[in-house]
């Protein structure tokens, strides 16, 4: 009997990234929209998926969907790349820029997966700590300069801190330097400006956008980037084939024929947003971070710990942030309800 070969070295060193998913009340832990999209968006995704010949494989080039994308976007689709959600184009995209012996440089705090799918694809990750109120300013850029790097990240609405990067910063950092500059925008459609317009006047800059959340189809991993037609044919040389199955191009395809809907959702999830940044900044012992995201970065004066197991046991589930920014947790925007049990509880467990 054969018995499992050792992995690459320090696998099994490398917790998997998990975001709890418990069966609590109020679960407002992982920026996933409170709202479905409606009924009639479900009949046009139920009606593409009966009009699909399963016995085929899908478009591998994704041709109308890209064609979908770039009108949203106000994008040519050879400035379109689509795939599973927007982990998986960061992960081409390091596929096709990292690897051995280059490097990527984070601005931290950040979203704690761009390291991780470096260290997947074998690429060294370095940093640059930028301090609240986490702005990048012109000496940070001058570290990354100065690290050599072959790819930055810049994420914007910075997720777990919420706060935005200048398209002009982004501008800066692509000039200033040879790397590939990745802008995450998995929140842009909760706030700031889009550094989707430097794309065309700078080619190394690729903007990251998702579905899963001003869409509210986290369920269905689509994700896409904005891209110079160079690094689209790049992308293509490390994607799987077929990576996107024929359900996934139906779903966002149907959802970009209700854009109107989900954007209209956008308005009741910043105010549940900014309820909560304001009564959390009202509360005693509790300091709130501004954020054009849909959730808010705070720390309390009791050990967060104790913050988020005292939540936790009261129904209410919140996001433990303190590896990324000590002493903190993060509370995404849910309904009306959702935010006042939170808050309501939130006071409880601090008092």
């Amino acid at each position: 009997m054969g018995t499992v070969p050792e992995p690459r070295p320090g696998l099994r060193e490398v917790p998997p990234y998990r975001a709890p998913q418990l069966d609590v009340p109020v679960r407002l832990n992982t920026n996933e929209c409170p709202y479905a999209l409606p009924e009639a968006f479900l009949d046009d995704v139920a009606h593409a998926i009966r009009e699909i010949s399963f016995n085929r494989y899908p478009d591998r080039d994704a041709v109308r969907l890209r064609e979908a994308i770039g009108s949203y976007a106000v994008q040519p689709p050879e400035r379109v790349w689509p795939a599973n959600g927007s982990n998986e184009v960061i992960q081409q995209l390091l596929l096709a820029y990292g690897g051995p012996g280059r490097r990527c440089i984070l601005f931290t705090p950040t979203y704690v997966l761009h390291a991780h799918l470096a260290w997947m694809t074998h690429t060294d990750v370095a940093s640059v700590d930028v301090p609240e109120p986490f702005v990048i300013g012109d000496e940070h850029i001058r570290e990354a300069k100065d690290s050599g790097a072959e790819i930055a990240f810049v994420c914007s609405p910075n997720n777990p801190t919420g706060n935005v990067q200048r398209p002009d910063t982004v501008e800066g950092l692509a000039t200033s330097t040879d790397a590939l500059v990745i802008v995450d925008e998995a929140y842009v459609e909760f706030g700031g400006e889009s550094a989707a317009g430097l794309v065309a006047r700078h080619s190394n800059v690729v903007v990251v956008r998702t579905f899963s959340k001003a869409f509210a189809l986290a369920a269905a991993r689509i994700g896409y980037c904005i891209a110079s037609p160079e690094v689209i044919d790049d992308l293509q040389r490390v994607r799987l084939p077929y990576h996107l199955s024929a359900q996934s191009q139906a779903t966002g395809l149907a959802a970009l024929q209700h854009t109107t809907e989900a954007l209209a959702i956008l308005d009741a999830i910043r105010a549940e947003r900014d309820r909560m940044f304001e009564a959390l900044s009202r509360m005693t012992g509790v300091t709130a971070f501004p954020s054009q995201a849909n959730f808010v970065l705070f720390r309390t004066a009791r050990p967060h710990t104790e913050v988020f197991e005292g939540l936790l046991e009261r129904g209410v589930l919140v996001r433990d942030m303190d590896a990324a920014v000590p002493g903190c947790l993060r509370v995404s925007a849910g309904t009306p309800e959702e935010t006042g049990r939170f808050l309501a509880t939130l006071e409880e467990v601090t008092s």
